[in-house]
């Protein structure tokens, strides 16, 4: 049997194709989780709950959120920030009623962070008032 070479090169041209196709695919799919890590990847999240001790006033409390929520204009590395209070009806919270959500760029950012004299004052200010505090630093994940 002979075989056309109009057909042989129609065979190859279409297989050519099928795996350029598949190899746009694949690379599409793994820029697309390389896009996804980067974006997590430059998420570094510090959160921070405040158990505060009984005999602190709602008016301090108020006071600590207020200064808190100023460190952002004070420091340029923090990225994004967010604060709020215990609502949970699963009694879990164990006595921490505050959470506040620090996102920073970086790990250096964050060790920017940690010492500038803005931070340490907020931390001189609010320590007396907390019978407990929670801090935890993560890499989000979407």
């Amino acid at each position: 049997m002979k075989i056309n070479s109009s057909f042989l090169l129609i065979i190859c041209l279409f297989l050519f194709i099928a795996c350029n196709n598949k190899s746009e695919n694949q690379e599409l799919k793994s820029n697309k989780k390389t896009e996804l890590v980067e974006n997590t990847k430059n998420q570094l999240r510090h959160l921070v709950l405040f158990k505060f001790n009984d005999s602190v006033s709602t008016d301090s409390i108020s006071i600590v959120q207020k200064e808190f929520s100023a460190l952002p204009d004070k420091i340029p590395e923090i990225r994004d920030f967010e604060w709020g209070i215990d609502i949970s009806v699963e009694d879990l919270h164990q006595d921490f009623t505050h959470a506040f959500l620090v996102t920073f760029g970086s790990v250096e950012d964050r060790a920017i962070y940690l010492p500038h004299p803005d931070h340490q004052e907020f931390v001189k200010m609010l320590t007396p008032m907390l019978e407990d505090v929670m801090v935890i630093d993560y890499w989000a994940s979407k």
